[in-house]
């Protein structure tokens, strides 16, 4: 799933996505700013508002404040500034609104779900079901798509303990992806004509399972080899995709059909199941 989340407080919507790094949200602030003051203009609320805080009481907050891509009403993502929890509340207090306590109310709940889940994993997939059922997607894609979330996991750990850091997973999974289908994540977006959805919730049955098997061979291949540096892992990580890419290619030439597929849910929720 998406780690891009809307959620609701009063029927308006607050933007937010967790950061697995820090274990907390951030919150998009003019969607707060917005809730908060009830101005027409909540961009130039925030930007008065930073401009006080730092006059009046030296803050540093605005130094600390930085900016993601969240999707806007247009549909396209553009980059927002983003507050954590803790920094929220201290630009909460700086807004004068009868909405305040109730909002930090509703922002110590909304909170508390995801560190539920961090303490009882199972939640974090009953929630997952639940949407992508909503979304409409068949029970037998959503239970591979299940597995490949812990298959995801097993990998991500494996590099972990290899050394690999958390910003270089992204390098290593397009390695994945290439030796596999032929294509960097980026390149398989643009050929199904994703822009900021998650490329697995777009893939066929078939795709998920070769994508699976990609980035099992790359664990167990790297928990056999142990990898000591990343250009190794590189090396490995081609190698674990290049097996599933092998399987592609000869299950194509006997049963005469494409595994990589331009199809996705947002065209057709028929194509999952193929």
């Amino acid at each position: 799933m998406d780690e891009f989340e809307i959620k609701l407080f009063e029927n308006q919507e607050i933007r937010r996505k967790w950061d697995a790094e820090l274990e907390d949200y951030y919150y998009s602030i003019v969607d707060v700013i917005s809730v908060l003051s009830k101005s027409n203009n909540p961009r130039r609320y925030w930007s008065d508002l930073k401009r006080k805080m730092k006059e009046q009481e030296g803050s540093q907050l605005y130094e600390n404040i930085v900016q993601l891509k969240l999707k806007s009403s247009d549909g396209k993502f553009y980059k927002t500034d983003v507050a954590n929890t803790k920094q929220l509340l201290r630009i909460i207090q700086s807004i004068p609104s009868p909405n305040a306590e109730p909002f930090k109310i509703w922002l110590a709940e909304v909170g508390k779900e995801r560190i539920d889940e961090i303490k009882d994993p199972e939640r974090a997939i009953e929630r997952a079901i639940e949407s992508y059922r909503r979304q409409g997607y068949s029970e037998e894609w959503i239970s591979q798509r299940m597995r490949s979330i812990e298959v995801r996991k097993d990998l991500t750990g494996e590099w972990k303990n290899r050394g690999v850091k958390f910003g270089e997973y992204g390098i290593l999974t397009n390695e994945v992806s290439k030796a596999w289908s032929g294509k960097t994540v980026p390149e398989y977006k643009k050929f199904k004509n994703l822009k900021g959805e998650s490329l697995r919730d777009n893939m066929t049955n078939a795709e998920l399972v070769f994508n699976m098997l990609a980035e099992v061979s790359t664990t167990e291949l790297s928990r056999g080899t142990k990898p000591k540096n990343f250009e190794e892992n590189k090396i490995v990580a081609r190698e674990g995709g290049g097996i599933a890419g092998d399987a592609r290619r000869k299950l194509e030439r006997k049963s005469c059909r494409n595994i990589v597929s331009s199809r996705n849910a947002k065209c057709d929720k028929n194509v999952l199941d193929i």
